[in-house]
């Protein structure tokens, strides 16, 4: 009994002091900076960060950017032009898509195809920003 306590003592003195060494991994963030920013209505400003090929079947290219919406701003009532994903990464958004209506939240994914319309309104009191990778055919 006395080993077995004493292995169990040393067993979790071990993971105690491997778990101590590690740190913790930080979360990617893109420079701000490293943008083109273009004011697209009073408030909202879109960021775009570039374009390259894309391998994905159907599409061209790829390009991503964040349109940047300040508290009791809106953007236009838009018509997309390609096939998108958009991701909340920050605050919250009223979405009218097509006709319905959704909150998008902080982490909410969702996607539009080519000819959706879609408005983004920012009804709270933090900036949203709503990042959107762009697939071009």
């Amino acid at each position: 009994m006395d080993k077995l306590n004493r292995r169990s003592a040393l067993a979790f003195g071990l993971v105690a002091a491997a778990i101590a060494a590690v740190k913790p991994a930080a979360a990617q963030t893109m420079d701000m900076t490293a943008g083109k920013d273009t004011t697209l209505a009073p408030g909202v400003v879109q960021r775009a960060y570039g374009e390259s090929p894309a391998i994905i079947p159907g599409f061209k290219s790829v390009s991503m950017r964040d349109i940047i919406v300040q508290p009791g701003s809106k953007t236009g009532d838009n018509s997309m032009k390609n096939a998108m994903v958009c991701h909340i990464t920050e605050g919250e958004l009223r979405i009218v898509q097509d006709g319905k209506t959704f909150t998008a939240k902080k982490n909410y994914v969702w996607t539009c195809d080519k000819g959706t319309k879609e408005q983004a309104f920012d009804d709270g009191k933090v900036v949203g920003t709503m990042r959107i990778t762009d697939l071009m055919a």
